[in-house]
């Protein structure tokens, strides 16, 4: 396979020479080989595109002046040059970071042109400003106008539909944007700048510069920034709004997760097995919404226990470039290795291991994880309550609704989640009790038209709907006399 190199980086809308020649080398979780090499993207190169954004920004004719439609009509053809590219970032995507190419497909390579057409639609069909009757007898002006540069940090486990949910809106409302792309996910982030290239995206709109923490910390805290949107760990998602607040920096934070999939005594699992399967073990288990405690009725608890370890026997794991693959590798031998620490810990805890929890005998090289479920999982033990990032479910026993709702909410996280059941009157019943940004009943989807974001320790903000829009906003209100009505 020939490799992917770039030698250049996209900054301030133009393909620029990086200020040092440190590179990034990516490599396939599949087979371990080098696959691509691009810049790595120094402070310097991150001051470049704070200075291009704020330049492009501050203009008064520029990009946050235009109007709705004219900005739309930029984000029409960005998301018709995603288009013809969607095939190839998918399998940039499942090259990097193991995604089951048939996943990437829909997650990677659809889901950014349909968020910028999402946006750029909302955009023009939401007034921007109201004016609302005084109590005085004047009137007050209310009006939106964008935030300013944005920093937006995405992780590796989804790419490009994660970079979508801050750069679709971002861009709609007029912001200006720096983005950082995690290392293990590079490749697709550049081949996404062709795109924006392509598109006419004016000078200075957008930056992509890659690199790893000490390079985002140095953009958190850029002074000419003026809202940050990250997406990864809990742990770097406190420095961040620490870094924040005492810069009283607006800043969205998607962090991790520890949902809950309950089934309920009257849940057909094997029904709906393809959903239950999207809804806590997709993508090799590395997406942070994921159920990843199943909530078991003791009554029915021995089936649901086998069900679940009937999935994750019947999984194909494999190349993930290949069509049938449902169960990649995970994103490196780092992952891998933490994946691997908490099943031992699962283990010396008394969990009962009742498929997987080693690597496939038919792998030679990869950072492959079996399909793992664990049994007998007590809801205060380790693997319940840490957020693991791979193929590990762990089932949990209860005995009424009350102490499965109980159950649930006894985690530091709350972003996900499904309930599973014949009634869906009885599911919404019960997932309205459950302390969770969002929750699903049958079936877990994101869907674009709705918020999406967390509680407690999974962050704050929301992305998706116009409630995703509003995060790029700000408001502003003009006081006007009783003639200014």
């Amino acid at each position: 396979m020939p490799l992917i190199t770039y030698d250049r980086l996209y900054v301030g809308g133009r393909w620029t020479e990086p200020a040092t020649a440190a590179t990034i080398a990516v490599h396939s979780p599949t087979t371990e080989e080098h696959i691509g090499t691009v810049p790595e993207g120094a402070e310097a190169d991150i001051d470049a595109a704070v200075a291009a954004a704020r330049r492009a920004f501050d203009d008064e004719t520029g990009w946050a002046k235009w109007t709705p439609e004219r900005r739309g009509e930029v984000l029409e053809r960005f998301a018709a040059a995603l288009d013809a590219r969607a095939a190839e970032t998918a399998r940039r995507v499942s090259l990097q970071n193991g995604m089951p190419i048939a996943v990437a497909q829909n997650f990677e390579g659809m889901f950014p042109a349909l968020l910028l057409r999402y946006y750029a639609g909302l955009m023009r069909e939401t007034p921007q400003e109201e004016t609302r009757t005084g109590m005085f007898g004047g009137a007050a002006r209310v009006i939106r106008e964008p935030v300013g540069v944005v920093a937006a940090i995405v992780p590796w486990n989804v790419p490009q539909a994660i970079t979508f949910l801050k750069l679709a809106p971002a861009l709609a409302s007029g912001c200006t944007v720096v983005l950082k792309p995690a290392p293990e996910t590079v490749l697709d982030a550049l081949l996404m700048c062709e795109a924006a290239a392509e598109a006419g995206l004016p000078e200075g709109v957008l930056s992509v510069v890659p690199g790893g923490r000490e390079l985002g910390a140095h953009l958190v805290t850029h002074p000419q920034v003026d809202k940050v949107s990250f997406t990864g760990s809990t742990a770097a998602g406190r420095a961040i709004a620490e870094s924040c607040g005492r810069l009283l920096r607006p800043v969205t934070l998607e962090l991790g997760g520890k949902s809950a999939a309950i089934v309920l005594d009257d849940a057909d699992l094997a029904s709906n097995i393809e959903s239950f399967f999207a809804a806590t073990l997709l993508n090799n288990g590395q997406i942070c919404w994921l159920g990843t405690r199943v909530l078991a009725p003791r009554s029915r608890y021995t089936e649901v226990v086998d069900t679940v370890t009937g999935l994750a026997r019947s999984l194909t794991v494999g190349d993930p470039l290949e069509p049938s693959t449902q169960m990649g590798p995970l994103v490196s031998s780092r992952q891998r290795d933490r994946v691997e620490s908490y099943i031992a810990k699962g283990l010396s805890e008394g969990a009962r291991l009742t498929s997987g929890g080693g690597r496939p005998k038919d792998r030679e090289h990869g950072w492959f994880v079996e399909p793992t479920v664990f049994a007998d999982v007590d809801n205060a033990h380790t693997i319940a309550q840490e957020e693991i990032f791979g193929p590990v479910l762990s089932v949990i026993p209860y005995g009424s609704e009350e102490e499965a709702v109980a159950l649930a909410n006894a985690s530091d996280y709350g972003l996900g989640g499904t309930v599973w059941t014949s009634d869906p009157d009885r599911g919404e019943a019960l997932a309205r009790r459950v302390g969770s940004g969002t929750i699903g009943i049958n079936a877990y989807v994101n869907d674009p038209s709705a918020p999406f974001g967390g509680v407690k320790s999974s962050g704050m903000g929301r992305e998706l709907g116009p409630e995703g829009l509003h995060g790029y906003q700000v408001l502003k209100t003009v006081y006007l006399d009783g003639a200014g009505t």
